[in-house]
């Protein structure tokens, strides 16, 4: 772990080809959290709830259950995967306002973690190493 980079706690800033990745609501209601950040700082737009906006991404995080989140995450993640040029601090989406745990949204960015201009939160990181692990384990 000790070459991986992780998205830092608190993004205030960023350079001209980085982009802050944060969880949203459908209705792009940009009002708590991380997409209130997004929204003063980082050219989110009220009222678009998905994608591209400005220097940051929206992954809708609170229309349902984690299986309703992972479709918008592979989205993400085919994006990052074209955009190779460009740095993704993905946040604790979904682990804050819309009260998912990290354990619960970490697996959904397992393939995003060999991708070297994503970015994720150290928690995520953890639990998605630790459960390869695991997985290791079972599979002797």
């Amino acid at each position: 772990m000790d070459n991986l980079k992780f998205t830092p706690e608190n993004i205030t800033c960023l350079d001209k080809d980085e982009i802050f990745v944060f969880g949203s609501n459908l209705a792009g209601n940009h009002v708590g959290g991380a997409a209130l950040t997004a929204l003063l700082r980082f050219g989110a737009v009220m009222g678009q709830g998905v994608g591209i906006q400005g220097q940051s991404y929206a992954i809708p995080t609170m229309q349902g259950g984690v299986e309703t989140i992972k479709p918008y995450v592979d989205q993400f993640i085919d994006l990052a995967e074209e955009w190779d040029q460009t740095t993704f601090y993905v946040t604790r989406i979904g682990c804050g306002i819309a009260g998912f745990r990290d354990e619960e949204i970490a697996p959904l960015f397992d393939w995003a973690i060999g991708l070297y201009n994503v970015r994720l939160p150290e928690s995520f990181v953890r639990i998605i190493l630790a459960n390869r692990a695991k997985k290791a384990k079972t599979d002797f």
